[in-house]
């Protein structure tokens, strides 16, 4: 998927001084418009808490009826520094990209893509779909030591689960209690969704060194005392190993989790790097053909960048303070 604007253009408050952990912070997402027929919610970057781990974009799609409608439309459009994780509820997609990777995707399945150094993908809705589409697309920022190596594709088509008093677990990447991902990670990370068949009070079992970030997929939630609906994101800073969770009824929550990502980034549109150079030349290397690669059996016109800021872009820790 694509960010479909330079995410650094908006200006972050803040300073270099050090900045303590807060206990919770409540973010509220925005709309923003996803090619010509979706509108996503995007929940992280946000001006109050850029990253939670290395989770470092967050968008909430649907539940939309596509009914005679086209659904996801997503041109081909290139990635660096960065993984996709692709979690839908409701529809179907079909992703393609530059190694030659043709897969749809369905509720419960997990698409994965490694960028490494760049790689370029399409996602579109089907001809034929169900008539709801709803999901998420998440960014994980890869790690220095990890952000230069090969592009890679997986998709799995099964997941581990854990029951949980009256939740059911499903652990998308990383781990939780007894239960494994086997999505290919590369740094210390938790997605899972949270599925409730009705109403409970439960405590979900958390790493301590992680910090965490819950929203409401379907239904309504209060989470550690904070009452959620979708369209928000809850932040809940390290040191925790439980978190109190009370539903009125079905629900569907994702929680998300990571030990503290410190490298400072610069995102802008679909690129995550270190430096406004580096950005520079991913952009000119996708508008000249080169790196990138060609998605193979896509119609569709690539989608072309947009033009460079006018300001020079700089790099940002997860506070949203400048390095």
């Amino acid at each position: 998927m694509t960010a479909e604007r330079g995410l650094d253009q908006a200006v972050y408050p803040g300073t270099v001084a050090q900045v303590a952990e807060p206990d919770h912070v409540l973010l509220p997402g925005h709309d923003v418009p996803l090619g010509r027929y979706t509108v996503v919610r995007r929940l992280l970057p946000h001006r109050r808490r850029r990253m939670i781990g290395a989770w470092c974009f967050v968008d909430h799609f649907g539940p939309d009826d596509v009914t005679g409608r086209p659904g996801m439309q997503v041109p081909p459009h290139p990635h660096t520094g960065l993984q996709t994780v692709t979690w839908l509820v409701d529809g179907v997609i079909e992703h393609r990209d530059s190694l030659g990777s043709h897969q749809t995707i369905e509720p419960g399945q997990l698409n994965l893509m490694t960028s490494g150094h760049g790689i370029s993908h399409s996602e579109f809705t089907p001809t034929e779909h169900p008539a709801i589409m709803h999901g998420l697309q998440l960014w994980v920022a890869l790690a220095d030591d990890s952000r230069h190596g090969p592009a890679r594709f997986e998709h799995h088509d099964t997941l581990p689960a854990l029951d949980l008093d009256a939740a059911t677990v499903t652990v998308v990447v990383g781990e939780l209690g007894a239960a494994r991902s086997p999505a290919h990670v590369h740094s210390a990370l938790l997605g899972a969704e949270v599925r409730y068949v009705g109403a409970v009070h439960h405590r979900l079992p958390v790493d301590a060194a992680f910090e965490h970030g819950v929203l409401v997929m379907s239904g309504a939630a209060t989470v550690a005392g904070m009452d959620l609906a979708p369209g928000s994101l809850l932040y809940l800073g390290p040191g925790r190993t439980e978190i109190p969770v009370a539903v009125p009824g079905p629900a569907r929550l994702f929680l998300l989790g990571g030990v503290p990502f410190e490298e400072p980034l610069v995102m802008w549109w679909n690129f995550v790097g270190r430096s406004h150079e580096e950005i520079v030349a991913a952009r000119d290397d996708w508008m000249s053909g080169r790196r990138f690669g060609a998605v193979a059996d896509c119609a569709a016109d690539r989608l072309p960048a947009p033009e460079m800021p006018t300001v020079r872009l700089k790099a940002r820790d997860r506070h949203g303070n400048t390095r």
